[in-house]
């Protein structure tokens, strides 16, 4: 994920945002919050695979834990 697609979420969500730049508040804090929740996401689709052994899942869950 991009920090250009951070900021596009952040405007569809309607977030705050700098009248000057048009920039989201706490970008940094956002772009922070972002992949805390995609590794998150990323860590329980491994899990998954490990636990189903879902169409050879060792090597999927390895992929999956390595898109970083």
């Amino acid at each position: 994920m991009t920090k250009e697609d951070i900021m596009e979420m952040a405007k569809m969500a309607q977030l705050p945002h700098d009248f000057e730049t048009g920039n989201p508040l706490w970008l940094d804090k956002l772009e922070f919050f972002a992949r805390l929740a995609v590794g998150k996401e990323r860590e329980e689709c491994a899990r998954i695979c490990d636990e189903r052994q879902f169409m050879d899942g060792e090597r999927l869950s390895f992929k999956i834990r390595a898109r970083v």
